[in-house]
């Protein structure tokens, strides 16, 4: 037949939970049938989850992987399914795609080209398939093949490129090529990062048009193991022209994208252009009865939100609140609590919990979105959204004397405007008595001349357990409201401002972060026709950001205290993503801002950033995990390693001095652009 339906499923598993990926992956499958599909591909490694981490290599995680297996091929009568699953071969473990057709396995594809750069470690699990090899791979009573392999299923040439295989310079698709195929299929576990779809779509248009086949793409969905959010992206080519693409940041456990392929047209186009003779033994033949399709007229469209001129923000908006909804979920917690000082940051956490349950009403309506959450009593017997963010979202104000009425009315009216819990505390008593123990201990009064940074972080850390204690009361999870450009120079408390179980800002600048808030303000995100806005932001964005530690009469803001937040957002990506030295960090920030700030100004920025990053290694080693949104991650964990210990850049920040004052400096010459 040379009309066919394909799909590609994107699917939102959790590692090491067997019978939930396996029920929903066997729910994709009959949904597929139902939708009379031949071809349905189904995400990398969504048998075991892809953040299984070291848990790869436990026998038992190998184990139950076959046992899954085997089960689903029960459910693929009368269609052609891939699945992911590590393999074990030759005491080595693979990343590998089983192709199954109407209840029988036909092999295994193993994984050529793996990842191990930013948020990926897949060299540490598994091994590089060579190209061209095939071998045999003994699964239970019965052998099957395994390596690099080209399906030939009733005269439809099936091969298959695994993620990474497709963004390197040499991709399988080139041998793809030579050998004939019609349908590459790309199981992927490929993380969010903003416009990074592009990327993807450009190069599944690519492949199948210099491939001259049709080309399924497909990827996981949701927040799946703590870190990385996985916004669902799935898509289907043929012959350069994108025929169908997903929805993204879904709500639901799957979805379904499908597309009617016409092979004739591929070979046509194959036929015209000159290609070598395959060697190797990579075929494997099979049949099967392909499902007749109807003729269809298909162009992929833009989702609405990505039509619009705010593609970052509606990125950033949908991506954060899916995560917290599944971290939410997945950690079995009865909902959040954020210690809501009424600034910029805290209300970016509150406000994208309010988000959460606006945007999944929008999605799935708030029936599903109770029954997902229906370990959550609370929440069953209501009925609109304001009800359901009473018991989900808490909030607390923990006012002191150096607090002002501006931010207890900015805390306030966006904890009304979207109904969520709000309790107000003066923790002053509090702060006083710690105080008073010190003084009577080291014998003298403690004063802001003296002791500054000591006065503004006991009143920090004195909010932490009462917010803690109201967040064990209700079983909730509690938000730490660090962003980027602090972690950066260690511009928190430690044990006060930065206590949490998940961080979903640390990930995004201040600068970027405050206008985020003044579009979720006034324009909001696009559903649907209508926008989705949180007006209760509007008094926070009319305040200067301040972290209102030290007495009012001193006007503390936090650019006094470190440096204008757009500096310090450009040093930071040329000193950590470019990893460029003071010096040239120096010479980008003259370029960049000669016309708003003062030569002084920049190489005061510049000096004092790289001594604070350095400095502050071993506060970015302890916050509470954060969600990965781009390459400017600075999470040690999975992204930026630095060490604790470290020569703090004393020599080139002398170099920097020499060449500041204009001694003693062998400078390069020529321009720097930026």
């Amino acid at each position: 037949m040379p009309l066919l339906k394909v799909a590609a499923g994107t699917i939102n598993t959790t590692p090491l939970a067997w019978e939930e990926n396996k029920k929903h992956i066997i729910e994709s499958i009959e949904e597929a049938r139902n939708q009379h599909i031949s071809l349905l591909c189904l995400p990398e490694l969504c048998i075991t989850g892809y953040g299984c981490e070291d848990a790869f290599y436990s026998p038992n995680t190998l184990a139950q992987a076959i046992e899954s297996l085997h089960e689903i091929v029960a459910h693929t009568s009368g269609i052609a399914v891939s699945v992911g699953l590590p393999m074990q071969f030759n005491s080595k473990i693979y990343n590998t795609a089983c192709l199954i057709v109407n209840k029988r396995i036909l092999g295994f594809v193993a994984k050529q080209h793996l990842p191990n750069y930013g948020v990926f470690y897949e060299d540490r699990w598994f091994h590089r398939w060579p190209a061209n090899a095939r071998d045999e791979i003994k699964v239970g009573d019965f052998s099957y093949p395994f390596g690099d392999l080209v399906f030939d299923v009733s005269g439809i040439r099936i091969g298959f490129e695994i993620c990474e295989d497709a963004w390197v310079a040499q991709r399988p698709g080139r041998n793809h090529f030579d050998r004939g195929v019609d349908v590459i299929l790309n199981p992927s576990a490929s993380p969010f990062a903003f416009h990074k779809f592009i990327t993807r779509e450009r190069f599944v248009i690519d492949g199948s048009r210099s491939y001259s086949c049709s080309y399924v793409y497909t990827n996981l969905l949701g927040n799946e193991s703590g870190r990385l959010i996985f916004d669902g992206d799935a898509m289907i080519a043929s012959n350069g022209t994108l025929l169908a693409s997903s929805p993204r940041f879904g709500y639901h456990d799957y979805y379904i994208t499908s597309a009617v392929i016409d092979t004739d047209v591929t070979r046509l186009s194959h036929s015209q252009i000159k290609s070598a003779l395959p060697t190797g033994n990579w075929k494997v033949v099979d049949t099967f009865e392909w499902h007749e399709a109807a003729p269809a007229y298909q162009v992929a469209e833009l989702e609405p939100f990505e039509r619009e001129g705010y593609l970052k923000e509606e990125e950033f908006a949908r991506a954060v609140s899916l995560a917290l909804f599944d971290y939410l979920r997945k950690s079995r917690s009865q909902g959040f609590t954020v210690s809501l000082s009424g600034g910029a940051d805290s209300c970016a956490c509150v406000a994208l919990c309010g988000l959460m349950i606006r945007l999944a009403d929008e999605s799935i309506g708030l029936t599903a979105f109770k029954q997902k959450l229906s370990y959550i009593k609370k929440i069953q017997q209501e009925t609109t959204e304001e009800g359901i963010a009473k018991h989900l979202i808490h909030s607390i104000y923990q006012g002191t004397e150096n607090s002002s009425t501006d931010t207890l009315e900015s805390a306030q009216s966006l904890a009304d405007s979207i109904g969520s819990t709000f309790y107000n505390v003066n923790i002053n008593g509090l702060v006083e008595s710690y105080k008073d123990l010190i003084e009577q201990q080291i014998g003298r009064d403690l004063t802001w001349e003296q002791d500054d940074i000591p006065l503004q972080n006991i009143q920090a850390r004195v909010r932490a357990p009462g917010v803690w204690l109201l967040t064990n009361l209700y079983g909730h999870l509690l938000l730490a409201t660090s962003n980027r450009s602090e972690v950066a120079v260690g511009y928190c408390t430690m044990d006060g401002d930065t206590a949490g179980s998940i961080s979903p800002i640390a990930g995004i600048d201040k600068f970027w972060l405050r206008q985020w808030l003044v579009w979720l303000e006034t324009i909001g995100c696009h559903v649907k026709g209508k926008n989705i806005k949180i007006e209760g932001l509007k008094k926070v964005n009319s305040l200067q950001p301040t972290a209102e530690l030290r007495p009012q009469h001193k006007m503390q803001t936090d650019e006094k205290d470190l440096m204008p937040y757009e500096v310090l957002d450009a040093i930071e990506k040329v000193a950590i993503r470019d990893k460029k030295s003071p010096i040239d960090c120096f010479r980008f920030m003259e370029v960049r801002f000669a016309e708003r700030y003062s030569r002084d100004v920049l190489f005061t920025s510049v000096e004092r950033f790289f001594k604070l990053w350095s400095r502050n290694q071993w506060k970015r080693e302890r916050y509470a995990p954060s969600f990965h949104l781009d390459d400017l991650n600075l999470d040690p964990r999975s992204w930026c390693r630095f060490p604790i210990l470290s020569g703090g850049f004393e020599k080139e920040l002398e170099e920097l001095s020499a060449y500041y004052e204009g001694k003693n400096h062998k400078g390069r010459k020529g321009k720097i652009g930026f």
